[in-house]
């Protein structure tokens, strides 16, 4: 399929790139790898008129692990969080993800902030993100602002993103304890039809805290409080990993699609999530 014409700008900094959104408004659109965007307009299923590409702003591909700290430029590719050692030692989540998304071609272009940034119910670093309570990092004309992973999103491909703004980075405390990110699909390259991202402390044998989010199981990703509550304090016993999915169940919405019914997701969502719980216990 050939798109629709297009003007192609490649600005050099951001005041550029906003400008750019201010001048043109709706029918302007910001690309970062361009693995969601470019095949919705080949099928014309998205028209954009002036296309903005991120490649040439500077600072964009950073990531920094700084005292505690880590922060993701938009930019960066899930081919550099799986490289990168620093983040590697820091956050090992983060690589376990990114290895599970699409296939290496992919992951040489797709970049965390076009995974983060566009609402996609079906992108694995949404949920990751509220897993780990990242910020979001936003700039527009009023200048910069921050979003916590956890309120950003607000409908499939509805966020607290406005359109004259653009997503430079997100950030997050160093994650603590034991993790493990589950993903099942039909096949490689497919989005998810459940995957879990889990993070847990484990202090003097039993469940200190605990983060749990689910990806492709509503129209936002999930990050269920109730399930994380069903974990803390106790062993992470089988019985405690059964309130726990029993919880994460009564927050998803699962609707049905050629990935299967509601029933077929909500019982491949209960062996996800326990396949997360479990990994993630054994290595807190």
């Amino acid at each position: 399929m050939i798109p629709a014409a297009f003007d192609y700008y490649r600005p050099k900094g951001m005041d550029e790139v906003i400008a750019l959104l201010q001048e043109h408004g709706d029918d302007a659109r910001v690309m970062a790898g361009g693995h969601s965007l470019i095949p919705m307009m080949k099928l014309r299923m998205a028209e954009v008129p002036h296309l903005i590409d991120l490649q040439d702003i500077d600072g964009l591909s950073d990531i920094s692990v700084d005292q505690g700290r880590i922060t993701i430029g938009a930019m960066v590719t899930q081919h550099d969080l799986i490289n990168h050692d620093g983040l590697t030692a820091a956050a090992p989540i983060l690589r376990e993800a990114a290895l599970q998304i699409a296939d290496p071609q992919v992951r040489y272009m797709g970049t965390v902030g076009g995974n983060v940034a566009n609402g996609d119910p079906g992108n694995d670093m949404p949920g990751l993100m509220q897993c780990l309570d990242a910020q979001i990092h936003l700039i527009g004309p009023e200048g910069e602002r921050t979003v916590a992973a956890r309120d950003y999103y607000e409908a499939a491909y509805m966020t607290d993103r406005e359109d004259d703004e653009v997503l430079v980075s997100v950030s997050m405390d160093t994650p603590q304890g034991g993790y493990a990110y589950e993903k099942q699909k039909r096949k490689i390259g497919d989005y998810a039809t459940a995957a879990a991202a889990v993070q847990i402390v484990k202090v003097g044998g039993s469940v200190k805290s605990a983060s749990i989010a689910m990806t492709n199981l509503s129209d936002v990703p999930v990050w269920s409080e109730a399930a994380c509550d069903a974990l803390v304090g106790t062993a992470c016993d089988a019985a405690a990993v059964k309130s726990a999915v029993a919880a994460m169940l009564g927050d998803i919405d699962p609707a049905e699609d050629n990935r299967g019914p509601v029933a077929f997701k909500r019982h491949v969502a209960g062996i996800i999530l326990t396949r997360a719980i479990e990994r993630a216990w054994s290595r807190a």
